[in-house]
């Protein structure tokens, strides 16, 4: 367990580490980056994948992944969007949307946990589903009609700030995320459930009950987001977010949560999550379109990949070397 942490340790530094010297590169070399306005508008860009990164965290810990969390947000997104066109009070509009968020979160949790199907096929067949359910409701129109205090939640910044309202459901979710996971029995059965699945069921561990919780949690976080991302773009469309679940579980493998399950923390997530969003900003303010960033966020994210391997095959050779120095002495 120890050598466990210290590998973590040393990926959440070294994530640390490129955060501070992109971020310095940009402020000397990138005109207006510095700007409050500019980073503003790097916060609140990175506000839906700061929500979505959270529960798609505890999920690839548990050896699972939902392939369909951007499309609940897209569809929520429609869904919020159709009932407050329709004339629905903003305060009912909002636990509406989050009551579809956990149903379609318990669909996918319904299949993966109580009829064994892998997440991943699952997931991947509900993230069409989803967003076609979302065209067949909207179509390819849009709802751009919307109350003042959503557009207002989606343009301001808190009172005397340069932080957008865009953020705060996150900065608020964030740190009960990490307690959770980190400082919880909770935490514990999900790092032992995606340890070995087999041993957590038989140390007592209701695994299909965890699973299915995870996924509603899944959805509604990304219910959440789905509201976040219609109020700060100021529309609600069926193809809201599209392609954003391959950014954030992105972020969730950079951060140094293991594909295999049972290992990381959410702090190398939130820290990869600040190093692809200053990324990302660095490339739009030098004129550099959406496809390249994809592919310079994939090829940074094959290099954490080859980097975390190598370290990891390296504290293999050094324990094995340690083990038999002792062995011998």
């Amino acid at each position: 367990m120890t050598k466990f942490l210290r590998s973590i340790d040393f990926w959440d530094l070294l994530l640390a580490a490129a955060c501070l010297a992109v971020f310095l590169y940009a402020a000397i070399f990138v005109p207006n980056f510095v700007s409050g306005f500019n980073l503003s508008q790097l916060a609140a860009s990175a506000s839906e994948k700061a929500l979505l990164i959270l529960p798609m965290t505890l999920l690839i810990i548990c050896r699972e992944i939902d392939l369909s969390i951007a499309s609940v947000l897209a569809l929520t997104s429609v869904i919020f969007g159709l009932a407050v066109q329709a004339g629905m009070p903003t305060l009912a509009a909002i636990p509406l949307t989050l009551v579809f968020g956990a149903l379609l979160g318990a669909f996918n949790g319904f299949l993966v946990s109580a009829l064994g199907l892998q997440s991943l096929v699952v997931t991947l067949g509900t993230m069409a589903l989803y967003r076609g359910i979302g065209y067949i409701l909207l179509g390819t129109g849009s709802v751009n009609i919307l109350p003042p205090a959503i557009v207002d939640f989606g343009i301001d910044n808190l009172p005397g700030t340069q932080i957008p309202w865009t953020i705060v459901p996150f900065l608020l979710l964030a740190p009960i995320f990490a307690v959770v996971l980190q400082k919880t029995a909770t935490g514990k059965r999900l790092y032992a459930l995606g340890g070995s699945p087999e041993v957590a069921r038989y140390s007592g561990i209701n695994t299909r009950r965890i699973v299915l919780a995870l996924f509603v949690l899944s959805g509604v976080v990304a219910a959440i987001a789905g509201i976040v991302y219609t109020a700060r773009l100021a529309n609600a469309r069926a193809n809201n977010a599209l392609g954003m679940e391959l950014d954030v579980i992105t972020i969730v493998l950079l951060g140094g949560v293991s594909v295999f399950g049972g290992k990381g923390k959410l702090t190398g997530v939130m820290l990869a999550l600040v190093l692809i969003a200053i990324i990302r900003n660095v490339l739009a303010l030098n004129q550099i379109g959406g496809d390249a960033q994809g592919m310079i966020i994939g090829l940074l994210l094959i290099g954490s990949l080859l980097i975390g391997n190598y370290w990891r095959s390296l504290e293999e050779r050094l324990s094995r070397s340690r083990a038999l120095r002792e062995t011998k002495g």
